[in-house]
């Protein structure tokens, strides 16, 4: 606490303490003088005196540790402000380095989008007019199939198909299917064939069934007579073999011809109905005045259904 002022003069000078009196004087043997009485500590006075001693200290004390609390939070979020400082600043190196590669990968992903957009549009272009050259193409290719499939048959009008001619008769020739023609069906002179061989597949061995012989008649009119006598006779016997002649359709037609074997099969047990196969793949049906034609098998089967 600092020092208490000392009381001066007016004119600057220590003020004196007043003399003794004679009566007041102490004596001269110290210890028989008498001791000075104690102030008086009793009472309210005290009492004031030490609550004002305790909220001095509490006072002192509660300031000494607000400023020790603050210079260690000060010094505690100073460390701690200065670590997340620095990590942050590691996390944003990293994030901008994450960042300036993503950004590279972007672009380098808008160049190669850019690309592909227009390789794209190259190439749907490409397929659009590949579309259109392929429905162009497909309908040529019906035609000149089409074409083809009438060509064939054209060129087979003449021909005439034998089945069940044994394979040991030996080797087939137009002199011996004439022969042979001329005979089963009682002509009066043998008809003119150009050419005659059996169909192209392996020689079947012993027991097997023979290959059809295809024999070319040089006159429409011989192949026709041939094969109305054919249709009226139905198994025609030569020699020692029972054979059965047909028209030599193209692939494609005797396979839509056969696909109304079984219709036909049923045909036959119903009564009053007359029924034939018309060129190249047809189906007449007639019952009473009623006649109809079907090119598929199934719409010829609902048909037989309502007959029965």
């Amino acid at each position: 606490m600092p020092p208490k002022p000392r009381n001066v003069n007016s004119s600057g000078g220590a003020v004196s303490r007043p003399a003794a009196t004679a009566s007041s004087s102490a004596p001269s043997d110290p210890a028989s003088a008498p001791m000075p009485p104690l102030p008086d500590v009793s009472g309210p006075s005290l009492n004031i005196a030490t609550t004002d001693f305790k909220a001095d200290l509490l006072a002192s004390l509660r300031e000494e540790m607000v400023g020790v609390f603050k210079t260690e939070l000060a010094t505690a979020m100073t460390d701690t402000l200065a670590q997340i400082k620095s990590e942050l600043q590691a996390v944003t190196t990293e994030l901008s380095g994450s960042i300036s590669a993503i950004r590279a990968e972007v672009g380098e992903l808008k160049g190669t989008v850019h690309t592909m957009e227009g390789s794209l549009t190259v190439c749907s272009d490409d397929v659009t007019s590949l579309q259109t050259k392929v429905e162009s193409l497909s309908t040529q290719v019906l035609a000149l199939e089409s074409n083809c499939e009438d060509l064939e048959a054209r060129s087979r009008r003449n021909n005439i198909r034998i089945v069940g001619l044994h394979e040991e008769d030996g080797p087939v020739t137009a002199a011996m299917i004439s022969t042979l023609l001329m005979e089963a069906f009682d002509l009066e002179k043998p008809p003119l064939v150009d050419r005659a061989h059996r169909s192209l597949q392996p020689r079947p061995k012993p027991g097997e069934r023979p290959r059809p012989v295809i024999a070319w008649m040089h006159y429409c009119g011989d192949c026709i007579d041939i094969l109305q006598r054919a249709r009226a006779k139905q198994r025609i016997k030569i020699k020692n073999a029972v054979v059965s002649i047909f028209p030599d359709f193209t692939a494609k037609t005797a396979r839509a011809r056969a696909a109304f074997n079984d219709i036909r099969r049923q045909l036959r047990e119903i009564p009053d109905v007359r029924f034939g196969i018309l060129h190249p793949a047809r189906l007449r049906i007639t019952r009473g005045n009623v006649t109809r034609e079907f090119t598929s098998p199934g719409e010829a089967n609902v048909f037989l259904k309502t007959l029965k």
